[in-house]
């Protein structure tokens, strides 16, 4: 099965479609499938459910799709340095889901690994858990949590062989390894692609089994979210 396309957009064509909940890597801008969400962007795909740690900036990341009116719903823990996301949601033209982070990731492992839901203590007595099942364990409450499924993951790894195996760079793995086990079909962006069987079995992050679709994005501008700099002391002077 070949799984290697020779671009972000022949990759997504035939996948997706309007309406779709679609689960996207990233932490900030750091490990953030940027070819891929631009392709997603062109394919016109509307009415969207996007679950990502945040909503990228204005003009970069998941910021491209909101521009677009592509997304309908995020389901988020941080939603900051984005002006048109704030705008939409106070404007009521988005909606917005809002879990805590560590909540989030166990969602998509969770539901990445066949199971339906899970009790935690994050949130209760707080507006996280209006609604939802509310259960005493050893004395303390714990909140039920419902686990997450995508119709497709979009996902950035350092490098992987054509068997689809997924090696992350240090930080940049953030969300993406549960991204894409969360994904009915997993579409991968790789700076480095090697043969199958090159890689060491204990080198590698995510096994090829949840990964049905790979394209090569070697030159990703990896924009830093917000430079900070300061002047140094001999400058001053």
């Amino acid at each position: 099965m070949n799984k290697v396309y020779a671009s972000a957009a022949e990759a997504l064509a035939g996948v997706v479609r309007d309406g779709q909940t679609i689960a996207v890597g990233g932490f900030g801008l750091c490990g953030i499938p940027e070819a891929l969400i631009a392709a997603l962007r062109d394919s016109g795909a509307k009415q969207l459910t996007c679950i990502s740690n945040n909503a990228g900036v204005d003009g970069f990341g998941l910021g491209l799709l909101l521009a677009t009116r592509q997304i309908s719903k995020m389901i988020s823990s941080y939603v900051g340095e984005n002006k048109e996301f704030e705008r939409q949601y106070l404007a009521g033209e988005l909606e917005l889901e809002f879990t805590p982070q560590g909540t989030l990731a166990e969602k998509l492992r969770a539901g990445g690994s066949g199971i339906p839901a899970f009790f935690t203590k994050t949130g209760v007595g707080t507006i996280v858990a209006e609604g939802k099942e509310i259960r005493e364990f050893d004395g303390h409450q714990y909140v039920m949590e419902r686990a997450l499924t995508a119709d497709v993951a979009l996902v950035k790894a350092y490098k992987a062989d054509r068997a689809g195996n997924l090696v992350f760079r240090r930080t940049a793995r953030n969300f993406n390894p549960v991204c894409a086990m969360a994904g009915k079909i997993t579409v991968v962006e790789v700076e480095h692609l090697v043969d199958t069987g090159t890689l060491d079995p204990d080198e590698i992050h995510t096994p090829g089994i949840f990964v049905q679709r790979i394209v090569v994005n070697a030159t990703p501008e990896k924009r830093i979210e917000q430079r900070t700099v300061r002047v140094s002391e001999n400058q001053a002077s």
